[in-house]
């Protein structure tokens, strides 16, 4: 049943009958002496996905997903670190009792309510392979903020996270610095860091206070870049102020960290893989009860990972740039592929 919670992301307007067929004929190479099987039933289909929940397959997506670029690349590493973002989104559910009880949803203009209920989904990614790699749950209600608190902690020293300025705050910044990862983030406008010294690169050190404090509270020292970029129309976009961890001018430049901070994007394109292409665009999710609504989402977590996993061998083996292999075409072919499996063994599967 968790195969078929990732089989129901990757055929995402199948029903659960279409699913069920697909999955049972691809897995024929387990044992090829055995009769075909006889589907259940879509109420036993339901019970069962009822029986698993979703800590299984959130289990399951914890156990596998992970970080993939190799080998350094401007895409993926800045100073020999691993370039991963931040970000969160919204995903519609079925309009049910129990979901709006649980997850709510968003008012609209003039006091009325958007016709669904909505989860939160943050995530931290890798950017140069769109790999979602951690990833937390939440209700309506919960912000991006308090998701974020708890992804943070997974960071790793070899790290650098890439974030907006929506998670610029004192603590925040502290809680990631302390896991031995570097920062890179856009700055608040608010924000009013004072100046310690310029660097030769035009950036310069600072010191960053809770809420602009006075100068006798705690406080951290930052790097500041300041910048603007030039699109080619003679139109200026900016100003840019991004604050960081990495201090040293010698070892990463100003202008290397404003190149960087633009793969930030990147987590957008995942999360637009995720939602538009492999959920399809405004596309409802499914699950009419909270359980199974996590279970559904954790199980596009799995896919989108399995997916992106087989576009970074491809790209590997080409030595090509996995931004520049197709997505979509990617899905494609993983959903027109999935009933031959029997033509792989077990051992080349593990």
């Amino acid at each position: 049943m968790a195969y078929f919670a990732v089989g129901m992301a990757l055929h995402s307007e199948g029903s659960y009958e279409d699913v069920m067929g697909l999955m049972t004929d691809g897995l024929a190479w387990s044992d090829p002496g055995v009769e075909p099987i006889r589907l259940p039933s879509k109420s036993a289909i339901f019970q069962a996905r009822e029986r698993l929940g979703s800590a299984p397959v959130r289990a399951l997506f914890e156990r596998v997903a992970r970080p993939l670029a190799s080998h350094v690349s401007a895409e993926s590493f800045l100073a020999g670190r691993r370039l991963v973002a931040i970000d969160g989104t919204m995903l519609d559910v079925a309009d049910t009792v129990a979901n709006d009880e649980f997850f709510g949803r968003p008012g609209t203009a003039k006091g009325e309510r958007s016709a669904f209920p909505q989860v939160r989904l943050v995530a931290l990614a890798e950017c140069g392979t769109h790999a979602i790699f951690e990833a937390e749950l939440g209700t309506h209600a919960e912000s991006e903020m308090a998701l974020s608190k708890v992804l943070v902690e997974r960071l790793e020293a070899g790290m650098v996270l890439l974030a907006d300025r929506g998670y610029c705050s004192f603590d925040l910044w502290q809680q990631a610095s302390a896991t031995g990862a570097d920062l890179l983030w856009r700055a608040k406008n608010n924000t009013k860091p004072r100046r310690i010294e310029t660097l030769a690169d035009g950036s310069w050190l600072a010191e960053l206070r809770r809420n602009n404090a006075k100068l006798d509270t705690e406080h951290v020292v930052v790097r500041v870049v300041d910048y603007d970029v030039d699109d080619g129309r003679n139109v200026e976009a900016g100003p840019f102020r991004l604050f960081t961890t990495l201090l040293d001018p010698t070892e990463v430049s100003a202008t290397e960290l404003a190149a960087a901070y633009a793969q930030r994007w990147e987590i957008e394109s995942a999360f637009d893989e995720l939602k538009t292409h492999q959920r399809g665009a405004r596309t409802v999710l499914r699950s009419k009860s909270p359980e199974l609504v996590k279970q559904e989402i954790w199980g596009h977590l799995c896919c989108h990972y399995a997916i992106r996993t087989l576009m970074f061998a491809a790209a590997h083996e080409a030595d090509v740039d996995p931004d520049r292999v197709s997505f979509v075409a990617a899905l494609r072919i993983s959903r027109r592929s999935l009933s031959p499996a029997r033509d792989f063994s077990p051992s080349e599967l593990s």
